[in-house]
């Protein structure tokens, strides 16, 4: 379980650990965030980079969006603990009144990354993509930082599968509408680009101007300094090995879920031959999307209720892994239709209920935002790695059918690792 500091004998609201159940307004404001940051993320990975990329170098265009995809990736893994870090370390101050630590990083996100959008949407050259989308990978972080800590922050332990489970829904259903928005509704790059951004500040701003932000006072500030930060992203394994597990939990599901995802429009045209292959990741889409909210927030209900994570997890894993086995055996539409619910169900389990017990292993209350972009880390980390592996693995060693099987493997793995977590049920 999460554990407080024993300093002062009275803690402030920012550093205790939450009782009263948080409103469905706090979810829904919560929830249209995440969607809004979720838009922006996903429907440059899935639609709007594979065309902008394929456009600028058609012959070799796996290998340029793998090292597009891991160059911002690599920065995401910086900044989601970095913005974490100096999250924990916030105290804004207007007018004399103190704000709270986290609704400055989420403002401040949403602005500049949908500025970035918007930039890279004008780049012509892959060096000027991937650097744009660098730079919108890191605001974007600095924005999940903020969001992420909100559940420890705000809910109490017997709702946070629940609320996790609203909360994790938008990693799909962002990618639906953004995908609708930019294959449907504006079918050009640069206004694709453009509809994203702005949804990001339509979407993302009200809860950081509408909901309440624990004000940290400064004497409980962890200390700020280059050397500080660098040692803080340090957490021993051996003083807190549930929270080793929970990383190796994340990081391997997270793997096989970026295996399994990133060539899903060039596996559509060139390894099923589907004679509109946007149309058909579209439709992919749209059902994963809806086996993910058909699971999501019931498990997340069901696993509160039972207060029994470890299962939910493992179930999630082996569902998502007959996903990733059908589409190394059967590379046709039909299957990866069947694929797309099974993998959306599971996922949805595994979003719910995971981001649910990673919030009971962390170390401390001081920090959570912190040990929470470590976590994060375990979410970036595969995708730069995943590219990296995939295309050889596509280009050179067995194409799809062993992508798929690489990714049923680790999946897999990954689910097992939370055996080892002793603390949790």
């Amino acid at each position: 379980m999460t554990t407080i500091d024993p300093t002062p004998a009275s803690l402030p609201p920012a550093l205790t650990e939450p009782t009263v159940r948080v409103p469905r307004t706090w979810t829904a404001l919560l929830f249209s965030a995440n969607l809004g940051l979720w838009m922006a993320f996903f429907t440059p990975i899935q639609v709007l980079l594979p065309i902008q990329i394929e456009r600028i170098a058609p012959a070799g265009k796996e290998a340029a969006l793998a090292w597009v995809m891991a160059a911002g990736a690599f920065a995401a893994i910086i900044a989601n603990p970095v913005a974490g870090a100096l999250s924990d370390r916030t105290c804004p101050r207007i007018g004399g009144r103190e704000l709270g630590r986290r609704h400055a990083w989420t403002f401040g996100g949403a602005v500049l990354a949908a500025a970035g959008l918007v930039l890279l949407s004008h780049q012509h050259t892959l060096l000027g993509v991937a650097l744009a989308w660098t730079a919108v990978q890191i605001c974007l972080n600095a924005m999940l930082a903020s969001l992420t800590a909100a559940v420890p922050d705000r809910v109490p332990v017997a709702q946070r599968a629940a609320v996790s489970g609203w909360v994790g829904i938008p990693q799909s259903l962002g990618l639906v509408v953004g995908a609708i928005l930019t294959t449907a509704v504006f079918t050009g790059t640069i206004g694709g680009y453009a509809a994203i951004a702005i949804a990001l500040l339509v979407l993302g701003l009200p809860f950081a101007l509408r909901t309440a932000d624990d004000p940290l006072p400064r004497d409980h500030r962890p200390p700020l300094s280059p050397r500080a930060l660098a040692a803080a992203m340090w957490i021993s394994p051996r003083r807190h090995p549930d929270f080793a597990w929970a990383w190796g939990t994340r990081f391997l599901v997270q793997l096989g879920n970026a295996l399994g995802t990133l060539y899903l429009l060039y596996f559509l045209a060139d390894g099923v031959h589907h004679a509109d292959p946007e149309t058909g990741l579209l439709i992919l889409i749209l059902l994963y999307t809806a086996g993910m909210m058909a699971t999501a927030v019931l498990a997340g209900r069901v696993s509160d209720r039972s207060g029994r994570r470890k299962p939910f997890v493992i179930w999630s894993g082996v569902e998502m892994a007959a996903a990733a086995t059908i589409l190394a055996v059967w590379p046709t539409f039909p299957a990866a239709i069947v694929a797309a619910v099974l993998l959306g169900g599971g996922y949805g389990v595994y979003l719910a209920v995971d981001a649910a017990l990673i919030t009971e292993v962390l170390p401390a209350a001081t920090h959570r935002a912190k040990d929470l972009g470590v976590i994060n880390i375990a979410n970036a980390a595969p995708q730069v790695l995943g590219p990296l592996l995939s295309a050889p693995i596509v280009v050179h060693l067995g194409g799809y059918p062993t992508l798929y099987v690489l990714t049923a493997l680790i999946t897999l793995l990954g689910s097992a690792f939370v055996l080892k977590i002793r603390t949790v049920r």
